[in-house]
């Protein structure tokens, strides 16, 4: 277990690979940790280095006082970059991981090889909306949203035929402060990148869940109108396509990557 001191707070992140290989730099979605991510790590880890972290209010990150911007965890991911020493990474984000790559790939493109967008949005919801599951979260705590949003982030079909995995990412979102959890979402309900996205120079991959009940594919399909040049892929998948169809998911990945 590792920890890093950036932008004033203590961030647990993992380095893992060949110290000769490149890096590929994973960013966790709203509600999970670095561990969201071990359905692709074997498979990675035969041509990568990667680079994982909780993001800033999850897992064993600090949780400081919010609001979160998207911005503020933009400038958390290039402290780390900046920590290890490492000039140029791909990076793959999925969720609100993936609109940390939006802002990085709009503002810090020379820091970025490749971007992979998974299961995200250039805007995502009404305030409304968010307010009214931050409410229930004052409530009842993660405990209260958990149910309605494993319904949105797995097929009925997957946690019926893979009840492990589902108790794996329930323990993350539980495992999810509620301070850090609105921090987050608070960064999610100020955001709109949707007129920023077109300046990605870099060559980019989004990744959309044919199910995903919290980023449907036509938040995808927006996001690879917008970056010239994208490629869009398409998973029989909700939210957690990276889970869901965990191979399809790698594949699409790594072809991505391995095309120079």
């Amino acid at each position: 277990m590792t920890f890093a001191k950036i932008n004033h707070i203590s961030i647990r992140y993992q380095l893992e690979g060949d110290k000769d290989a490149p890096v590929l730099m994973l960013c966790n979605s709203l509600g999970t940790t670095l561990e969201m991510w071990e359905p692709q790590m074997a498979t990675l880890l035969t041509q990568f280095q990667v680079l994982r972290y909780d993001v800033r209010g999850h897992g064993q990150s600090d949780v400081p006082a919010g609001p979160y911007s998207i911005e503020q965890l933009g400038l958390d991911a290039i402290g780390l970059l900046n920590h290890l020493g490492l000039t140029r990474v791909d990076f793959c984000g999925l969720s609100m991981g993936g609109m940390t790559g939006m802002w990085l790939g709009t503002h810090h493109p020379d820091r970025i090889q490749r971007l992979v967008f998974s299961n995200t949005a250039a805007q995502l919801g009404t305030a409304e909306l968010w307010n009214a599951r931050l409410e229930v979260l004052h409530k009842e705590g993660m405990a209260g949203l958990t149910p309605s949003i494993l319904d949105r982030w797995l097929t009925q079909a997957f946690q019926q035929r893979a009840p492990q995995a589902v108790e794996r990412v329930r323990g993350m979102l539980l495992g999810t402060t509620p301070a850090g959890y609105e921090a987050n979402v608070r960064a999610i309900i100020a955001m709109d990148q949707r007129p920023d996205i077109h300046r990605i120079p870099v060559p980019t991959l989004v990744i959309a869940g044919r199910h995903d009940g919290s980023t449907p594919p036509a938040l995808g399909l927006e996001i690879h109108q917008r970056v010239s040049g994208s490629r869009y892929v398409e998973l029989d998948a909700a939210h957690l396509s990276n889970w869901e169809q965990a191979e399809a998911f790698s594949a699409a990945l790594m072809g991505f990557l391995s095309q120079g």
